[in-house]
C-alpha cells in the first residue's frame, strides 16, 4: 500500500527541494518514492479564463494560484493512479507550463506528461495550499473582503485530496515579511542570471495577493491538521530547517517497506 506525505508551505520556501530530497534518500534505501505537485493540477487556460469571467471583479480568481484555480478531481485521479500501481505498471502525471500564454500559465499536451512506472512505495504531494480547509461562513475577514468568500467556498472540495493523506508536514515561517521578501530575491537573482522575471514591485504585487489566504486559513491548519501524524517544520530567513535533522525525522515517520 502506497503511503502518501503532504507537504504544505509558502511559495518560495523550498517545498519542492524538501520533496526531492526525501524522494532521494528513500530511494537510496530501496524505497520507490515519487512526488507531484498541485502545480500541476492548475486548470487549463481556458477554464481559468471562463472562471474569471464567472467571477467578474474577483481578484483571487483572476488567474491560478487560489482554491478554485484547480481541476481537483484531476488531481485527485492522479493521486488514486500512483497509489494503485502495481508492478511494471505506469501512468501519466499532468504537468503545468507557468510561462505559457505570457505568464500566465497552461497545462501542457497529455504527450508531454511525465510517466511513473510502478509499484509506488511512497508518494508524497506538495502545494503552497495543501491542507488548508474553509473558514466559518461567518468569518469576520469574509465580511471585511467579500471577494474572499468563493475560493472559501472552493475550499470544500479540496478534502478529496487531504482524506488520502497518511502523514503531513507543515513548512512554517515566523513572518509572512519573509515571504515577500524571498520572492523578491528569487525574481531579482533570475533577472541577473539574464532570466525574463518580475521587477522588484511586480514580484511583491503578485505574492501580496496571497497574504490574506496565509493569514485566513494558516491558522486552521494547525488548529485542525489534515491527519493526526502532523509535523510542523520552522524555517530561518536563509531557508534553513529547524530542527536540523528535519529530513531524518520525516524519513523515518514513513513505515518500513518490505
Amino acid at each position: 500500500m502506497t503511503w502518501i506525505l503532504g507537504i504544505q508551505g509558502p511559495q518560495g520556501c523550498g517545498k519542492s527541494t524538501l520533496a526531492s530530497a526525501l524522494v532521494e534518500e528513500w530511494g537510496r534505501s530501496g524505497v520507490r518514492a515519487t512526488a507531484v505537485s498541485i502545480d500541476d493540477f492548475y486548470l487549463t487556460h481556458a477554464e481559468q479564463e471562463a472562471l474569471a469571467s464567472s467571477h467578474p471583479g474577483n481578484p483571487y480568481l483572476l488567474y491560478r494560484g487560489y482554491p478554485g484555480t484547480h481541476d481537483v478531481a484531476l488531481g485527485r485521479r492522479t493521486i488514486d493512479a500512483l497509489a494503485s500501481l502495481g508492478i511494471a505498471e505506469s501512468t501519466d502525471v499532468p504537468a503545468y507550463d507557468k510561462s505559457a500564454h505570457r505568464g500566465r500559465g497552461d497545462r501542457v499536451p497529455a504527450s508531454a506528461w511525465r510517466r511513473v512506472t510502478g509499484p509506488v512505495d511512497v508518494l508524497v504531494v506538495e502545494g503552497w495550499m495543501l491542507g488548508f480547509t474553509p473558514v466559518d461562513a461567518s468569518a469576520e475577514t469574509l465580511a471585511v473582503d467579500p471577494t474572499l468568500r468563493a475560493p472559501n467556498e472552493y475550499l470544500e472540495a479540496y478534502r478529496a485530496w487531504h482524506e488520502r493523506l497518511d502523514a503531513f508536514v507543515h513548512m512554517r515561517v515566523d513572518s509572512l515579511d519573509t515571504v515577500v521578501r524571498w520572492r523578491v530575491d528569487s525574481e531579482r537573482a533570475r533577472r541577473e542570471r539574464g532570466e525574463t522575471a518580475l521587477s522588484d514591485e511586480d514580484a511583491r504585487d503578485y505574492i501580496e495577493r496571497f497574504m490574506p489566504a496565509y493569514r485566513l486559513w494558516g491558522p486552521q491548519l494547525c488548529a485542525h491538521p489534515p491527519c493526526s501524524e502532523f509535523i510542523v517544520i520552522e524555517l530561518a530567513e536563509d531557508r534553513s530547517l529547524r530542527p536540523r535533522d528535519a529530513v531524518q525525522r520525516i524519513l523515518r515517520t514513513a513505515p518500513r517497506q518490505g
